[in-house]
Order: C-alpha cells, then sequence, then structure tokens
C-alpha cells in the first residue's frame, strides 16, 4: 500500500488516544461524515500480521487496510477523553477463533497490545450518500447500524485466513438506483462503489429481514436491495484464523483516529470510477455495472453492426442497448449454450449457409479465453459437419479448444427443462446464457422459413423448445442475434418483423429471447459480443463488481483476451474452412469467400476491422 509508511508513523498516537483509554473516545459512527478519520481494530499476535496484511491487500474491498503498528511500539493513554454513552462494549474478544466476551477498554491487555494493531478505514459514509440524493434513512431510531450480512463469496484465502465475504445492504427504490450509486461513488470513491444489486439469494442472503449484524431495513414495493462490501468481514477473519488472543471492534463501533479524513470529492472522480447501472434479469432480480466510457464504447459496436447491407429494413427492428445488456448478461454467466445452423440451402448438402457458424465459434473463443465453459447445440443431422467445423478451427488456431457438441430431438416440456437442469431440477440449470446466432427460428404456425417463405421444418430440430423452457427457469438467461426476423430469439421484435420486413408476416420468429441483438450480417453479431465482452471484462469498474471487490484484478487487455479476439487474419481461416466442407453463401448459393452474398475482403474484412478499432 503506498501510504503504509506515512500511516504507520501516525498510529502510536491513535492508539493513545483510543485503545489504552479507560474512557474511550469511540463512536457509533454509521451515519459520520468528514472530521477526524473513523477506523476499526483488529490486534493479533505478531506471528499472525504478516499474513492478515496480505490478506487484506487481497480482499480490499471489505477491508481497507489504513494501517498498522509494529511490535513492542505502543504508547500510554493521554486521559480525559469521554466515551459515546449510546454505544455498548466497544471491542470484542476471540479466543480460538471464537468470540468469547465483549470489553469497554483494552487497558487490562496492554501487554497483548505489544503484538500487531491494525486499523481498517470506515470513513465512507452509506448516510451521506443517502442525504446527498434525499433518501431517508428508514431505521426507526435514525442512528442504527446497518444491517450486514454473511455471504457466501469468498473472501481470497491467505494463510490461516480464509471467510465469507460480508456486505452492508439497503433497499433503494429502483428510480434513484443510479443516483444513489453514482452519489456513493462520488463521496467513498472505489470502497462506495457496490458489489451487488438485486436479488440477495445470489450472494446466499436467504432473508433480508434477519442480517448477521446491525439492524434490518424493510424492503418497500419498487426498492431494489443494494450491497456494498464491509469491513466487519474482518470478524471472520479473525475468527477464521483461530488465534489463541485477538481483538476486534464491535460492530457499530469505531475509534476516530488522528489521520484527517480525505474523501475523495467528484472533481477527483472521472467518468471511468462512475458506474452505469443496467438490469440484465428479472428473475432473479439482477443489475450490473460498468463505466460510462466502456458503456459507450459497446453502444458504438451496437451502431457498426447495424448497417443494412441488404436494405431489408433491419433498422425498423433494432432496440437500444440489447448488445449492451446480452453482453453484461453474459459476463456474468458461468456456463453458455450456443446454438447456430440455418438450413436455407434445402436442395444442396450441407444446407447450411456461411452466417452464423463463424459468429458462434468467434464467440465460443472468447468465452473460453474468459474462462467460462462453453457448449454449442446444433441439429443431429448437422452434427458431424460441426464437429469437423470446430476441429478445422482449434487445428488452424481460430479456436483454443474444442467446444463439446450436444444435439436435442425435444419431444416435451419436461424433455427440454430436463436438458437445461441437473436432474432436471430448475434449481440447478447446467447453463445460465443460451445464446442463438443465425438460428432457424419457430414461426407462429410451428414453421421454419427461410426469407423466401419456403418451409425447412424437416431439416430444423426443436432447440427453439429450450429458449421457451429457460423463459420459466431462474437464472437461464437468453440471447438471440439475427438479421432478417426469422432467426431464433427474433420473437421480442416480431412485430417490427411482421409490419417492415418482406415476407414478415409469415417468416417472423414467434420465439423470444430475453436480448434480441439486430445486426446487418448475423456474424457481426457474434464479433460484437466478443468486443463487448472483451471491453466489459478490461473495464475496471466492472470487473471489480464481478469479483465483488475480493481477489486479485485482471490486469486491462490481458494478452489471452486479446488473443481470443475476432480477427480478420482468424475469420478469413473460418470462412475457408467452411468453403472446404461445401457450405454456401445465403444469398448467391455460391461456394466460396463470401456470407449472404456480400465478398468477404470488401465487406466481412472491413467490418471486422472497424469492430476492433473500437474495442
Amino acid at each position: 500500500m503506498p501510504f503504509t509508511l506515512h500511516l504507520r508513523s501516525c498510529l502510536p498516537s491513535a492508539r493513545r488516544c483510543v485503545i489504552l483509554q479507560k474512557k474511550l473516545s469511540i463512536r457509533n459512527t454509521s451515519s459520520m461524515a468528514g472530521g477526524p478519520r473513523p477506523a476499526s481494530v483488529v490486534v493479533l499476535p505478531n506471528s499472525l500480521a504478516a499474513a492478515f496484511e496480505r490478506f487484506c491487500q487481497a480482499n480490499l474491498g471489505p477491508l481497507p487496510l489504513l494501517g498498522r503498528s509494529q511490535p513492542e511500539k505502543w504508547m500510554l493513554p493521554a486521559p480525559g477523553t469521554v466515551p459515546d454513552s449510546r454505544m455498548g462494549c466497544p471491542f470484542r474478544k476471540y479466543e480460538f477463533g471464537a468470540c468469547t466476551g465483549s470489553l469497554a477498554s483494552l487497558e487490562e491487555y496492554s501487554e497483548q497490545l505489544k503484538d500487531v494493531v491494525f486499523l481498517l478505514d470506515c470513513s465512507f459514509s452509506l448516510e451521506g450518500a443517502l442525504e446527498k440524493v434525499g433518501l431517508p434513512r428508514r431505521d426507526p431510531a435514525g442512528h442504527g447500524h446497518i444491517g450486514a450480512y454473511k455471504t457466501t463469496v469468498p473472501c481470497a484465502t491467505h494463510a490461516g485466513f480464509c471467510c465469507p465475504l460480508v456486505v452492508m445492504g439497503r433497499p433503494v427504490p429502483k428510480d434513484e438506483l443510479g443516483r444513489l450509486v453514482g452519489a456513493s461513488c462520488s463521496l467513498g470513491g472505489e470502497r462506495g462503489q457496490p458489489v451487488h444489486i438485486g436479488d440477495p439469494e445470489l450472494l446466499g442472503i436467504k432473508e433480508l429481514s434477519k442480517p448477521d449484524y446491525g439492524d434490518a431495513v424493510v424492503c418497500q414495493p419498487g426498492d431494489v436491495p443494494v450491497f456494498w462490501p464491509s469491513q466487519l468481514t474482518s470478524l471472520e477473519a479473525v475468527s477464521s484464523c483461530k488465534a489463541s488472543l485477538a481483538f476486534a471492534s464491535t460492530p457499530g463501533c469505531t475509534v476516530m483516529t488522528d489521520l484527517k479524513d480525505t474523501k475523495a470529492p467528484d472533481s477527483l472522480l472521472g467518468p471511468e470510477r462512475i458506474p452505469e447501472v443496467h438490469c440484465v434479469s428479472q428473475d432473479p432480480l439482477h443489475y450490473s455495472v460498468a463505466s460510462a466510457p466502456a458503456v459507450q464504447k459497446v453502444r458504438e459496436l451496437e451502431a457498426v453492426i447495424s448497417i443494412d447491407p441488404g436494405s431489408r429494413g433491419i433498422g425498423h427492428l433494432l432496440c437500444k442497448d440489447e448488445l449492451l445488456r446480452a453482453s453484461l448478461s453474459l459476463s456474468h454467466a458461468r456456463s453458455v449454450l450456443i446454438t447456430t445452423g440455418f438450413p436455407t440451402h434445402f436442395s444442396h448438402e450441407p444446407p447450411e449457409e456461411t452466417d452464423g457458424p463463424p459468429g458462434a465459434i468467434a464467440l465460443a473463443a472468447f468465452l473460453q479465453a474468459l474462462e467460462k465453459e462453453v457448449s454449442m447445440i446444433v441439429d443431429q443431422r448437422a452434427l458431424n459437419l460441426h464437429r469437423k467445423l470446430v476441429e478445422d478451427a482449434v487445428e488452424q488456431g481460430v479456436l483454443k479448444t474444442e467446444i463439446p457438441m450436444l444435439t436435442y430431438q425435444g419431444g416435451s416440456v419436461e424433455a427440454a427443462q430436463a436438458f437445461l437442469c441437473k436432474d432436471g431440477n430448475p434449481k440447478s440449470p447446467r447453463f445460465d446464457h443460451l445464446v442463438a446466432i443465425e438460428r432457424a427460428g419457430r414461426a407462429a404456425d410451428g414453421g421454419y422459413y427461410n426469407a423466401r417463405k419456403v418451409n425447412i421444418k424437416h431439416l430444423v430440430d426443436p432447440i427453439d423448445d429450450l429458449f421457451l423452457a429457460a423463459k420459466k427457469i431462474p437464472g437461464i438467461s437468453s440471447t438471440g442475434v439475427g438479421d432478417g426476423g426469422n432467426e431464433l430469439g427474433m420473437g421480442k421484435v416480431k412485430e417490427a418483423v411482421k409490419r417492415h420486413i418482406r415476407n414478415g408476416d409469415v417468416i417472423a420468429c414467434d420465439v423470444e429471447a430475453d436480448f434480441a441483438v439486430i445486426a446487418g450480417v448475423s456474424n457481426w453479431g457474434g464479433y460484437a459480443l466478443a468486443c463487448a465482452l472483451y471491453i466489459l471484462n478490461s473495464c475496471e469498474v466492472h470487473g471489480r463488481y464481478l469479483r465483488k471487490a475480493v481477489g486479485p484484478s485482471r490486469a486491462p487487455g490481458d494478452q489471452s483476451w486479446t488473443q481470443a479476439l475476432p480477427s480478420v487474419t482468424k475469420e478469413e481461416k473460418m470462412l475457408r474452412i467452411l468453403v472446404q466442407h461445401k457450405v454456401r453463401s445465403r444469398v448467391s448459393g455460391v461456394v466460396g469467400m463470401e456470407v449472404d452474398g456480400l465478398p468477404f475482403h470488401d465487406t466481412h474484412a472491413a467490418m471486422i476491422q472497424k469492430l476492433l478499432d473500437v474495442t
């Protein structure tokens, strides 16, 4: 930490004033802003000091280390200070991991204080942020300690320190989310950034009404729970190390150090540090965040791919920020199932087209780089073709490792649920995001139509059923990528397809995805999703939110991510692989270096370069 030496030099006077006194200068600082810097205290044996310091450095969100003393470097207290009479005993005593009592003073343990004292920064005031945006406190007494909860999110472990993240939570009116998050960040800097917005169960919190520490605040209609990392994680850490004797501040109590509060004013926080908040799921309710510059770049990608080279009227299908929300949702996913395949050339073998597989494989390559589980599901009759495409893509360096290939023949709603969930249990989905890229979509009459209204149902397996089933399974989101309205997932814009796309009243897909990414060529949508994931995961604000402010951050522009991005060279190789397997272009039916009748070098290579330039 860059300030460690300076802070350590200030620690003796801080302890002299507050730690060993019979009458301590202790306050409930959950609503304090400004003035001397408040801190919570952890006292550990010298043998554990180095490990705890590294543990804090590995988990800076909940454990912002203000400083530490050196062994034997303590001083006697100054007399005459007055405690806050509203508070109980300000310190907890721990023996072998168990809390064995509360203490009004540490004076009788002065010998143990020759070990190491740590101070954790508690200067971020959530109440200050609430006040800044005009939101009232809701605790009846008006000065309670904000409820804090143990989560199932593990902190990064070090030596004997291994504990869950503790978060403080506050329900916030939906319409005030953006303003409150902005205010908390402007007041608290990085410490003011939330680590979760939405359903508490995604953190392993079962009941908001039963906090592990502090006072509960009841959610009102229209509220969204928001959670910030809490320094009370230190109590779990002290317990986990099982030291023979240790001390820590009681929840809601801090010592006031003579280190001045240096809160970051708005002027010191550029837009790259203020999160934008976007909803990515309704069931379970889940919001994600990213910086304004990252969001703007993703919007630029969306604009780039929305050109309409075939003049089919796709501009009427566009919905703002679908690419952004789809990529944010994918960024949170652990296991992704991708499908592609549009057998429009029904009189040829194979009947597939060159639009779809390249975009699907480009997205899969980047998801692999993000260390997510990726599988692909295709028609049974096209399984061997897609296996060969993937094998060749790996051999030529387009894809790092092979993708498991799956098929689905359908049969019932139960069959779809059994496919998507472990042991058919909707509480244990195998995948948390489904993506369809240029995949034939079922129309309202049950048929599957190409752009010329030819029904190709006999060539298409009912993979649509999986997207329909996913709508009823909490925790599975879906994205459809299309360029004409007859692709799987485009049910979200079917009314616009019927009005504005030729033959739309017949060919419009009736099956809806959560996010509908519209592109001039569907491959472009796959490339844009990969690029958007690169932008988001290179964004420090989004990366911190993903890892819940615990563990090490990954360097922006990670080399493995850069290598996994689509490129002109890789996509040219991928198209040549398709040509070798006699896959045809949709419009012309040509077996050659073109997609949707557009030449690779004049059109598609230029599009890929534009996307990379933005990224």
